[in-house]
């Protein structure tokens, strides 16, 4: 059985009733460019909320109860974490699954088309070329804060999924490449640093918001 597929069920100790908070992020996106979760750490924003959201996105393959926002077409995207060490550790292994058993993550095997190593990092992958169900191909490309602001630069994008807190250079970067394709920026993080200055594009007088959707924060 394909990992993605245990994930919100209508029925069962999983169902989706039961998780609230991770709904309206996802129903956030059909309105909203720019979305942040702030939680605590263990709750599941890594696999549950990023990763789940971007293998649809990549594949194209959205569960009938999708509310958020739908692409028609394969995507260009970037996943980023701290350093190319916990890319690789972290998204990459949420994605993709471990290194000794790629496939086995969230997206599914069989529509893993290519892999291309990253120089520099031991067992880690640049760029993931996955199968879209237009029968072309989406783009993830793996980067990390590490590489600064200037290995944001370059190509428009139509999803960034930035897994933890990122500089605000680099959070900015990332919104220039999604503005032509009016495209996605998603953050899942615990706000370790404090009220920084990407936690307060989204905390309105540095406050939560008091609301139904509790952690799920958007900004326009």
């Amino acid at each position: 059985m394909n990992k993605i597929l245990k994930y919100y069920p209508k029925k069962g100790p999983l169902r989706r009733e039961l998780y609230p908070k991770h709904m309206a992020f996802f129903a956030a996106g059909a309105l909203h460019r720019e979305r942040c979760i702030l939680a605590a750490n263990r709750i599941g924003k890594t696999e549950g909320i990023g990763g789940y959201e971007l293998t649809l996105h990549l594949t194209g393959r959205y569960p009938d109860w999708w509310e958020g926002r739908r692409f028609e077409y394969p995507i260009s995207c970037i996943a980023a974490g701290n350093t190319g060490k916990t890319t690789r550790d972290i998204i990459q292994g949420k994605l993709l699954g471990p290194i000794t058993d790629i496939g086995t993550g969230i997206i599914p095997r069989a529509y893993i088309e290519r892999l291309t190593p990253k120089p520099g990092v031991q067992d880690a992958y640049e760029l993931a070329y996955i199968k879209h169900i237009s029968g072309r191909s989406s783009t993830l490309n793996l980067k990390s804060y590490d590489q600064r602001r200037i290995a944001f630069e370059g190509n428009e994008q139509d999803v960034v999924w930035l897994d933890e807190e990122p500089p605000l250079d680099i959070y900015t970067e990332c919104v220039i490449r999604t503005m032509t394709t009016n495209g996605l920026i998603m953050c899942t993080f615990t706000p370790l640093e404090g009220m920084s200055d990407v936690v307060m594009l989204y905390l309105e007088n540095g406050k939560i918001p008091d609301s139904d959707d509790g952690i799920v924060v958007v900004n326009e």
